[in-house]
């Protein structure tokens, strides 16, 4: 068990054009068996970033936090963690897509301005079919519900998504707390040498490996996943200093 104080809130954000509800299901069930308190963070398509910040800082005004996030997620979550240690008890940063601001080459960031374009050009219906037909079936049930819920503004959303500065190598260096690192072998949007960058880099970190299968089959494996990573490193950190 990870030991956490039980006033500590875990806030769950989730990745690009997705929604509070798959976070929650990401994160809840290891909140829940924490006895954590839990917030999943519906972000506001019009301001995707700084809804997602504010819901942080409500939730440090009332006590510690773990931050958990889903590739922007993620991002949103270390970078606030940096520059908020004393409110931080850890991080889990699940699939982080990208290291810094240059994202020409980002697969994650093409993906949603190119999602963006389309959805302008073609429509919501349009754009969903296309993406039911190339998509798992959970993970086109999970954005077809996501972006039903943001239109008409998902697309406004997603470029906000796309033009995202991710953490530089300085930030990751700089982060003061425990993350654990998840990263999917066999996702292209979000390639695992970024997270292995991201485990290597952070001076308290761990990598996790996981399939894009056993996130589809049961989403709440990254909380589970990133909640045993953390107790491992702060384990090591108790038995490091005794």
């Amino acid at each position: 068990m990870l030991r956490t104080p039980p006033q500590v809130t875990v806030v769950a954000l989730p990745g690009t054009g997705s929604d509070a509800d798959f976070a929650a299901r990401a994160f809840g069930p290891a909140a829940a068996a924490h006895g954590l308190e839990f917030l999943a963070v519906e972000p506001d398509p019009k301001a995707v970033i700084a809804s997602c910040t504010a819901a942080l800082h409500t939730a440090a005004a009332r006590g510690p936090v773990l931050a958990a996030g889903i590739s922007l997620g993620a991002a949103i979550a270390l970078r606030w963690a940096t520059g908020h240690r004393d409110a931080v008890v850890g991080v889990i940063t699940a699939l982080p897509a990208w290291t810094g601001p240059e994202t020409t080459s980002c697969p994650a960031a093409l993906s949603a301005s190119a999602t963006a374009g389309q959805l302008r050009a073609d429509g919501l219906d349009a754009v969903i079919a296309r993406m039911r037909a190339s998509s798992p079936a959970w993970l086109a049930e999970a954005l077809t519900q996501s972006w039903r819920g943001q239109w008409p503004d998902l697309p406004q959303a997603l470029d906000e998504a796309a033009a995202y500065s991710w953490p530089t190598v300085e930030e990751l260096a700089a982060c003061p707390v425990p993350v654990a690192v998840i990263g999917a072998g066999d996702d292209p949007v979000h390639p695992i040498a970024v997270a292995e960058e991201w485990a290597a880099t952070l001076p308290t970190a761990g990598l996790c490996r996981i399939t894009l299968d056993e996130l589809g089959a049961n989403p709440a494996v990254l909380g589970h996943t990133g909640f045993t990573e953390l107790h491992r490193l702060s384990t090591e950190k108790v038995s490091a200093t005794t």
